[in-house]
């Protein structure tokens, strides 16, 4: 089985199934969203989508078995996801790139696609200079709204930055994190231009947790 992970473009939204390929919880305010049939909704995501990548660059990444999209990981700057705004546990901090929502296909879940993405996504952003990712799960054991499960963003690395009963704003600190991972280990080593000697580092509490999860 072939399993890699690419950059996010329009053209893999059309691959993805309803309601992933139309959901704007993040990218429009309730208001917005509210206005919007389900051919709206599609063009808005392919849009914004669009606008995102010339603005800023990449914003997602997805993973692809044996040539089919099954699983995407979205992530932008605070001010490209309004609708975070109605969340009880925002403002994210100002340091930190937002990640979005992932899907993953339920015939691949707990297969390690989740991790994956995470690790993909890391390594993109500290390519880029960026020093932490924030999150907004949900403790309610589903995905709710494009909103991730807390136990998943757990399980990959997040830590609790502002508590909630419902929808805690998580945390990942990107030197902290990627560290201790091999897959991101080679990403950083291309990114930096050395190869490091193979050695069995001491991890940091909570990593043996975080190098297991893909709960989506």
């Amino acid at each position: 089985m072939s399993r890699k992970t690419a950059r996010l473009t329009v053209d893999h939204l059309a691959e993805l199934p309803d309601p992933v390929r139309s959901c704007l919880f993040w990218e429009l305010g309730p208001v917005d969203r509210a206005r919007l049939d389900e051919r709206e909704r599609i063009a808005e995501k392919e849009s914004w989508l669009s606008t995102v990548l010339r603005d800023w660059g990449s914003c997602g990444r997805v993973v692809r078995v044996d040539g089919r999209t099954a699983g995407l990981i979205i992530y932008a700057p605070a001010a490209r996801l309004p609708g975070a705004a109605a969340l009880p546990t925002a403002p994210s901090s100002p340091d930190a790139v937002v990640a979005a929502t992932a899907w993953i296909d339920p015939a691949h879940r707990g297969g390690g696609l989740g991790r994956m993405l995470v690790q993909a996504m890391a390594a993109d952003l500290v390519e880029r200079g960026q020093t932490a990712i924030e999150a907004y799960g949900d403790t309610r054991g589903r995905s709710h709204g494009c909103v991730l499960p807390a136990e998943f963003l757990g399980s990959v690395g997040f830590k609790t930055q502002r508590a909630h009963p419902t929808t805690p704003r998580m945390r990942m600190e990107l030197r902290t994190a990627l560290r201790w991972k091999d897959e991101v280990e080679l990403a950083l080593e291309r990114v930096w231009g050395v190869v490091r000697p193979t050695q069995k580092a001491t991890r940091p509490i909570g990593s043996v947790r975080a190098a297991s999860g893909d709960q989506l």
